[in-house]
């Protein structure tokens, strides 16, 4: 019967305590999960640059400067168009670390495309706060995330708390973000993969002399704030694509042996775009001298979907006046002419004993080919800007048309001798249009697809459907790979798995603690009572000394 006693008395003991560790953990449970993509790590000649952490296991904080909140110990969530660089920069060179960096970019699928004030000062606010992560060596975790309406309530109720005078702590409680898993390591110099595709011109029977050839060329990697990111869909997806179409249309008329061309067309996807276009250096180095002698000129494409614009410029290092130049640009204007858009000239010389390369074309003009860049940028990006940033999601398709068609336009009436005709090969609604859908699906795929060079493998799923879509039109395609220069290095550990906990404070554990410690010794008491009676509990045991003998 005492035994019985016993268990029923444990057993609801333990039943309540049981409740008080359930509502416990229901406090300390996962609230959300997210997957978030660090910023880049990586060394530029042995100096440290982006976020050198990756580890997370700190409380929310809404703000750079909540009060009572210790920033060393807290992970501030910030919506990227509000973060304050000033601060973020006065802290980095007063050397307060925070404990991470949690940044929130506008949900998938609803960026804003209008043109307004705001949304030009936003996008001016993300390309300086990128360019601060890529430039600056910061030593705390840096994460995007994609905001979710789960995640901007969860946002919602860290700055109700901090303006309520509450902010996360030990203490207090609240929301905590945790990120676990090895520190970065450095990867193995990366392979750069061109695509090269070789449509050979009409050669007349009998003659002998050389075929003269023109390249059209477009880099097609990228380098952000984030390599897990997809972005880069202007820069330089559209130059790409551009590419893609143009090849494709002149592979149906060069298919017809009455409709071929007298000019070979070499088509390149280059790859190393935003580190000088290294691939396209070590591309133009693979060339023998009768190759690089047959090449008439090179068309480089850049950035040509600009949400707005009518204008276009053609950089070239040789001067407008040289004969090749004005015969290039005089054939761009008048097919811009008919097209609604204008086409001007910007001359920049290149320095041959610099190894900074502003222009793709710049690699030709050093192996003294006749070359120039078609873009919408009038000037040209710094080292590492301007070359698929996270903030570069969209292209206007109708500006990539355009664009397309000009070069395509131009050629062909070059190609064909049809200059200052005004001929239209390539006329809307007929078989060799230029395809809305053809450039929006591949559009739409590089919007969705991380392009950075060194997290690229040979195998990449996107490199096969650039080689896939040129074997399929274009009978000699090759790819080259080459090893990227020494002077970056690069860390692997791009996309973690973010977890946020919703935990108890201090006070809330001390409860607990006191609970479990008022059971265990309530257990002990009944125990010891019913084993050995009440009588015996507060007996005083007999001494344990012996009585000596008379």
């Amino acid at each position: 019967m005492e035994r019985m006693q016993l268990v029923c008395v444990s057993g609801h003991t333990l039943l309540a305590l049981l409740f008080l560790v359930a509502a416990y953990i229901d406090l300390c449970d996962a609230a959300s999960v997210f997957d978030v993509y660090r910023a880049i790590q990586y060394d530029l000649r042995g100096i440290p640059m982006g976020s050198r952490r990756a580890s997370l296991n700190h409380h929310a904080s809404s703000g750079l400067s909540v009060p009572g909140s210790d920033i060393t110990r807290s992970v501030v969530i910030l919506p990227i168009a509000k973060v304050n660089i000033t601060l973020l920069n006065e802290y980095l060179q007063g050397k307060r670390i925070l404990g991470g960096l949690l940044l929130l970019l506008p949900e998938k699928g609803h960026g804003d495309d209008n043109k307004d004030e705001d949304a030009d000062e936003n996008l001016q606010v993300e390309r300086d706060l990128e360019n601060w992560i890529i430039k600056n060596n910061v030593p705390y975790p840096v994460y995007f995330v994609y905001e979710t309406p789960s995640l901007k309530a969860l946002l919602d109720e860290v700055i109700a708390n901090d303006l309520a005078g509450k902010p996360a702590t030990a203490t207090t409680g609240g929301f905590k973000l945790v990120i676990s898993g090895p520190e970065p390591r450095k990867i193995p110099p990366p392979s750069l993969v061109n695509i090269q595709a070789w449509l050979p011109g009409l050669r007349s029977e009998g003659d002998s002399s050389v075929v003269q050839t023109i390249a059209i060329v477009a880099w097609y990697d990228t380098f952000g704030a984030a390599p897990g990111i997809p972005a880069g869909t202007d820069s330089n997806g559209s130059g790409a694509v551009a590419l893609l179409e143009i090849a494709r249309l002149f592979s149906r008329l060069y298919a017809n042996p009455k409709t071929r061309g007298r000019y070979n067309l070499l088509f390149a996807l280059t790859a190393g775009g935003p580190y000088d276009y290294e691939g396209t250096s070590k591309w133009l180095k693979s060339f023998d001298q009768r190759l690089r002698e047959s090449i008439d000129y090179a068309i480089c494409l850049n950035s040509l979907g600009s949400i707005s614009g009518e204008k276009l410029w053609l950089h070239v290092s040789k001067p407008p006046e040289n004969a090749y130049i004005r015969q290039i640009h005089e054939g761009l204007s008048e097919v811009a002419t008919e097209l609604g858009l204008t086409v001007e000239v910007k001359h920049k010389k290149i320095n041959i004993s610099s190894s900074r390369v502003a222009w793709e074309h710049e690699q030709f003009s050093r192996q003294r080919i006749t070359a120039a860049t078609l873009s919408e940028l009038e000037t040209p990006p710094e080292l590492l800007e301007n070359a698929g940033s996270i903030v570069d999601t969209r292209a206007n398709i109708t500006q990539v048309i355009l664009s397309t068609k000009l070069v395509a336009e131009s050629l062909a009436r070059y190609i064909y001798d049809q200059q200052d005709k005004h001929i239209t090969v390539f006329a809307d609604g007929s078989n060799l249009a230029v395809s809305r859908s053809y450039v929006q699906g591949w559009l739409n795929l590089l919007s969705r697809t991380p392009r950075m060079a060194p997290f690229l493998s040979r195998n990449s799923p996107i490199i096969a459907a650039f080689h896939k879509e040129l074997a399929d039109r274009i009978e000699d395609v090759k790819i080259q790979h080459e090893t990227m220069d020494s002077s970056f290095t690069f860390y692997d550990s791009t996309k973690f798995v973010l977890s946020i906990f919703q935990v108890a404070s201090v006070t809330f554990d001390l409860v607990v603690m006191l609970a479990v410690g008022s059971y265990l010794g309530l257990l002990f008491v009944i125990a010891l009572v019913t084993t050995k009676g009440l009588d015996d509990l507060f007996r005083k045991p007999p001494s344990s000394r012996k009585i000596k003998g008379t």
